[in-house]
C-alpha cells in the first residue's frame, strides 16, 4: 500500500466550519487537498445545495480545472467527459462534472457509464451533487466531500458512509450558513468606515464573528442589534450583481461570497448579538459574535456556541 494510503487508511472523518466569502473557501479547499487528496484518489464526489460554495471550494483544492457548470456563465459543450468517452481517448488528466447541471441534457444512466469509464481508465473526475447519481453508479467515491454550514471531508469504505447520509446533514445546515452571511454583512453595513476597513470574519455554528485588531472598536452593541433587526424587519431583498457584490434592497454592497445569501433579510431568523466583546489577547484583538436560528431564549450564554454534542 502507498503511504499515501496508509496515511489515510483510518480516517473516518473530519469537520471544518464552511467559510463565508471566496478567499477563506480557496484556502480551505487547498488546505483541504494538502491534508487529504491522494493521487490515487480517482473519483471526488461534492455534495451539497446550490449556492453553498462547491464550485469555490473545487477551485481552492484543483487550481486551473475548468468546470463545467454554469456559475459564471459558462457552459463547455460538447462535455469533454463525455465526449471523449465516446471516443475512449481521454486526454485530460482530471475532468469534471455537475450532474444537476448535466441532466437537462444528458440521461443519467450515460453520465454514470462515462464517470465509471474515465475512472477505468486512471483519470480523475470531480463530480458536483455526487448524491444524486451514486444509486447509479453503485461505486462510491474515493474521498466524499459535503459543504453546508460545515464541510465534511470523509474516506468512504464500503460501509459507509453513504452520500445520502452526507446529503442529509449538509442539506440542513446550510439554511444557518446562509442566515449568517446575509446577518453578518447586514452588520458590516452599519460599521463606521474605520472599523470596516480592518475587521476579519471568522466562524461560530449558527452564527458568524467579526475581529478588530489593535484597540477596542467603539461600537455600541445594543443600537447595532436594533438596526440590523429593522433592516430584517423591513424583509428587503437580498440578491447576487457580481462576484463582488450584491445589493440589499436598493443599496450596492461588497461580498466575496454573493451566492451564499438568503433570499431577503426576513429570512433571517432570531439574528442577536452578544453583548460584548471577547478579547483575544495572543493576538491582540476583540471579537463581536452575532447569533441566528434556534437558540434565541439563551440570551448573552455563550457557554455551548461551539457544543459539539448539540444538533443542528
Amino acid at each position: 500500500m502507498s503511504y499515501s494510503g496508509r496515511m489515510q487508511n483510518s480516517h473516518y472523518y473530519t469537520v471544518f466550519f464552511a467559510p463565508r466569502g471566496r478567499d477563506r473557501i480557496y484556502d480551505l479547499g487547498m488546505q483541504l487537498a494538502q491534508m487529504y487528496l491522494s493521487p490515487y484518489d480517482k473519483l471526488i464526489g461534492i455534495i451539497g445545495d446550490s449556492g453553498s460554495g462547491k464550485s469555490m471550494l473545487i477551485k481552492g483544492m484543483f487550481p486551473g480545472l475548468e468546470l463545467t457548470n454554469d456559475d459564471n456563465g459558462v457552459n463547455i459543450r460538447p462535455l469533454p467527459l463525455l465526449d471523449q468517452a465516446d471516443d475512449g481517448f481521454f486526454t485530460a488528466h482530471t475532468y469534471h462534472i455537475d450532474i444537476r447541471f448535466e441532466l437537462a441534457f444528458t440521461q443519467i444512466h450515460a453520465l454514470s457509464d462515462a464517470i465509471l469509464n474515465a475512472v477505468q481508465n486512471g483519470k480523475r473526475v470531480i463530480v458536483e451533487h455526487f448524491d444524486m447519481i451514486y444509486p447509479y453508479m453503485k461505486v462510491n467515491a474515493n474521498l466524499l466531500i459535503g459543504i453546508g454550514e460545515e464541510v465534511i471531508i470523509t474516506r468512504p469504505t464500503v460501509f459507509g458512509p453513504k452520500p445520502q447520509e452526507i446529503y442529509n446533514i449538509v442539506s440542513k445546515s446550510v439554511k444557518y450558513r446562509r442566515m449568517a452571511h446575509s446577518a453578518e454583512d447586514l452588520c458590516e453595513f452599519f460599521l463606521e468606515r474605520p472599523d470596516l476597513q480592518r475587521c476579519r470574519h471568522g466562524d461560530v455554528k449558527h452564527g458568524f464573528m467579526l475581529s478588530f485588531d489593535g484597540e477596542h472598536p467603539k461600537i455600541n452593541l445594543n443600537d447595532l442589534e436594533t438596526k440590523v433587526k429593522e433592516i430584517i424587519e423591513q424583509d428587503l431583498p437580498i440578491s447576487y450583481v457580481n462576484e463582488g457584490n450584491i445589493m440589499i434592497g436598493n443599496t450596492l454592497h461588497p461580498c466575496t461570497g454573493p451566492r451564499t445569501h438568503v433570499a431577503s433579510t426576513g429570512c433571517i431568523e432570531n439574528f442577536r448579538l452578544i453583548k460584548r466583546f471577547y478579547y483575544d489577547p495572543i493576538n491582540n484583538r476583540y471579537m463581536l459574535v452575532g447569533l441566528v436560528g434556534t437558540g434565541a431564549d439563551r440570551g448573552d450564554d455563550d457557554s455551548d456556541i461551539n457544543d459539539i454534542t448539540m444538533g443542528c
